[in-house]
């Protein structure tokens, strides 16, 4: 089943309230999500800043029918692009009545609650038919200081590393030269750099308040000459927030503080180093995403070919706004209020909120993606093979996408400090043409060929094929294998990307052997940008496997798989850069500001960083499923099902993440039902195995995989169960619990990126204990 992974509603994601699909571990944007067999508009903020996805919460849940997954990669007839695989989201349609469905659900601990409801309506007759489905979801926050242990950037006291941050308050100040901490910061707060750490943790959301409400409409007609006009239209709005400490301050922002100033005790003119206005409250953002489908098409028979066409408009348009209660602090305004005298930014002082309002600010940034698509595609049978028929598909597609990410004024003039400040334009159109044939070779032998035409208008022309074979030797045993190549252009936000902003925490270890100064690890900031140089990714695929069927009542497949992408293109590893660039003082790439004294290198003031194209990344693995149903007679049925996903490598340049942080071997869900009269009860059992804890052990840019030193975050099991009850042929009720035993997410000290509260965010989550009930009713 490869592996399914979301993030949104967390406050490192620019795509807040936002959810993606990765199979294989490989990323967003090595999956293909298609709904009803057609791409979709990409979202309009990019995921953790740098990748284009599709939002899969546009997509109202109460009109999905099935997920298809298909997992061999690199499809010939979806797109090369799908180098993992393809999600195909196939929506419910023949409906014939109304169905309301309301859902209601929350923890038992932390305040965090859900709230959805449904209306699916629908009505068939010979010629036509219609449908329009209406979904709503409403969550309430879950914030940070809720959440005990996993709620603080200082995770010493539990065993982890403590990453809060040198941006304090009280803060620290340039004087004469020297970092010095404000007088009144505590003793246990003053780090070896002379910083007055803050711990941001309690500051932020698990899960942001967020509202959705979306609408499907889906129309057919079968015209007397035998072809079916149909027509899709859907649109979705979804409202979030995201939240983050008060704004954090560095040398960047250059403040400074008279020496004439009332307040100021080292009675001259100091420069402030890291400072954080923690009196002007925490930031919040408030984002609005606005989603529209619409899709028109005819399709029918002629002779004994089938054949479909349709054009297809996408838009994906959000809006955040942050306003002057929001805590968005100018740094100007800020300046002015100093060298006024109004605003003391020393000894942890709440200012007058007068003047906070004075040095705040109202923020808008705003994005917009657009998908213009048409194509054709007729299927049946070309030609005879001896006594057997040779099947074709065939088809050509067009499309045009753009995106663009605008961030206010005030970010671009440098005047914002201490968030992602996103910028991204880019660009794209594309023709494609591709053909398949299903050609029997001999009874119960099958041979699949395929190959795709894309001509890109940035990255020129590929041509992709695929080769599958299916030999069922007998009736119960299937036997399959396929192999095909992919190619993926960089997406919109790898190429179109501006300067944006994030941090990382490290030990700069050079400065600090310079100074003879103990390390800390500190965040410092990374200026990330697109990189119109990089090259597309080629990607080879195979996958071996079997199905064995004895009877219909069990049911056991075994697949390889095996992906190899060259050209790859990532993140510039950090510890490379730092260890290329860092130890030299006129360095443009890991700027420093002017040193101190005698010192040979000054504080890093920031790092610029781009995407690359390594040279190689290879990933294989065992997926395995099992499903058996075994009859009690009087007592109902039992099913029980089996999927297993055994990560066998996970290999970059030469290096085996496999068992290292965030990449474990082992996952697996069991799942059991009973189904007896009117009552329904399953049981999920999921199960996510150890890995190594934080890759860079000593936090000094250079991963330790191979030191043998670091710490396993251990497994996890979840156990989730649910009953229903049909009480009429028209009425249904659920109980639910997920996470039964309240299960917390293992400790992981974490990689000083995104992970800093003592687990690991891409593999766990906190929630905790969730109980829910659902209720629905037909007419």
């Amino acid at each position: 089943n490869g592996t399914f992974s979301t993030r949104g509603n967390n406050q490192d994601s620019t795509a807040n309230g936002s959810a993606a699909v990765s199979l294989r571990g490989l990323g967003a944007d090595a999956t293909l999500v298609l709904i009803n067999g057609r791409r979709v508009a990409i979202s309009a903020f990019a995921e953790g800043i740098t990748n284009s996805f599709v939002d899969i919460n546009s997509i109202p849940v109460s009109a999905i029918e099935r997920i298809d997954i298909l997992k061999d990669g690199a499809s010939a007839i979806y797109g090369s692009d799908a180098v993992a695989g393809v999600v195909n989201v196939i929506l419910k349609k023949d409906i014939d009545g109304i169905e309301v469905n309301l859902g209601y659900g929350g923890t038992d601990g932390p305040n965090y609650e859900e709230t959805t409801a449904s209306i699916v309506w629908g009505t068939t007759s010979a010629k036509s038919s219609a449908s329009v489905i209406i979904d709503y979801f409403k969550n309430t926050s879950l914030s940070s200081d809720e959440m005990g242990r996993l709620g603080t950037a200082n995770q010493s006291p539990y065993g982890g590393m403590d990453f809060r941050s040198s941006r304090g308050f009280p803060g620290s100040f340039d004087v004469n030269g020297v970092q010095t901490p404000d007088p009144s910061c505590p003793t246990d707060q003053i780090s070896s750099s002379n910083s007055c750490v803050f711990d941001y943790g309690p500051f932020g959301y698990i899960a942001p308040a967020s509202e959705r409400v979306g609408a499907i409409s889906q129309f057919e007609y079968r015209f007397d000459n035998g072809i079916t006009g149909f027509l899709e239209i859907a649109v979705q709005h979804n409202s979030s927030v995201a939240a983050g400490a008060p704004t954090p301050l560095d040398k960047d922002a250059g403040l400074t503080v008279p020496g004439s100033h009332p307040n100021n005790p080292f009675g001259q003119d100091v420069g402030i180093n890291y400072f954080r206005t923690v009196d002007a409250g925490a930031r919040q953002w408030d984002i609005e995403s606005d989603t529209m489908r619409f899709v028109a098409g005819l399709r029918g028979e002629f002779n004994d070919w089938s054949w479909e066409t349709a054009v297809q408009k996408g838009r994906s348009k959000s809006l955040q706004t942050g306003d002057r209660s929001q805590g968005w602090v100018r740094t100007d305004f800020l300046q002015q209020e100093i060298d006024a005298g109004n605003y003391n930014p020393f000894g942890g002082t709440y200012n007058d909120p007068a003047v906070i309002d004075r040095i705040t600010t109202s923020l808008v940034r705003q994005g917009e993606s657009h998908m213009t698509s048409f194509d054709a595609n007729i299927s049946g049978e070309a030609f005879s093979f001896g006594d057997d028929v040779v099947m074709m598909a065939a088809g050509i597609e067009y499309r045009e996408e753009d995106v663009t990410d605008t961030p206010d004024d005030q970010f671009q003039r440098g005047l914002i400090f201490g968030t992602e400040a996103v910028s991204a334009a880019a660009e794209r159109d594309q023709y494609a043409a591709y053909v398949e044939f299903s050609i029997p070779l001999a009874e119960n032998l099958e041979l699949q060929l395929a190959g795709r035409y894309d001509d890109y208008s940035d990255f020129g022309t590929t041509t992709n094929p695929k080769v599958a074979l299916r030999w069922a030797p007998t009736d119960e045993i299937t036997v399959r294998g396929s192999w095909a190549q992919g190619f993926r252009a960089p997406s919109l936000a790898q190429v179109g990307l501006g300067p944006s902003e994030k941090s990382q925490f490290f030990k700069d270890n050079y400065r600090c052997d310079a100074t003879g100064l103990d390390c800390d690890a500190l965040d410092y900031n990374i200026e990330f940008a697109g990189n119109p140089d990089l090259e597309a990714e080629e990607s080879e695929s195979w996958n071996v496997g079997f199905i064995w069927a004895p009877t219909t009542d069990f049911g056991l497949s075994v697949d390889v798989w095996s992906i190899t992408q060259d050209n790859k293109i990532d993140e510039q590893e950090f510890g490379p850069i730092y260890n290329s660039e860092c130890n030299n003082q006129n360095s443009t790439v890991c700027v420093r500001l002017p040193p101190s004294g005698t010192d040979s290198l000054g504080t890093i003031q920031k790092i610029f960083s781009t995407f690359e194209n390594v040279s190689s990344q290879e990933v294989s693995g065992v997926d395995i499923s099992a499903n058996y149903n075994h009859s009690l007679d009087d007592l109902g049925l039992l099913k029980f099902n089996l999927e297993w996903a055994y990560q066998d490598k996970f290999e970059k340049d030469g290096r085996d993440y496999t068992g290292e942080y965030g990449y474990p071997e082992h996952r697996w869900i069991f799942s059991t039902n009973w189904e007896i009269g009117q009552f329904n009860t399953n049981m999920n059992i999921s199960y996510v195995g150890e890995f190594e804890d934080t890759p860079d052990i000593d936090f000094d840019g250079n991963l330790d995989f191979d030191s043998n030193t670091s710490r396993t975050v251990d497994s996890q099991v979840l156990v989730d169960l649910q009953t229903s009850y049909r009480i009429t042929e028209s009425a249904k009720v659920s109980l639910g619990v997920n996470n039964l035993f309240d299960e917390e997410p293992p400790f992981a000290i974490g990689d000083g990126d995104s992970d800093l509260y003592g687990y690991a965010s891409g593999v766990h989550n906190p929630r905790g204990r969730y109980i829910y009930t659902k209720v629905s009713f037909s007419f």
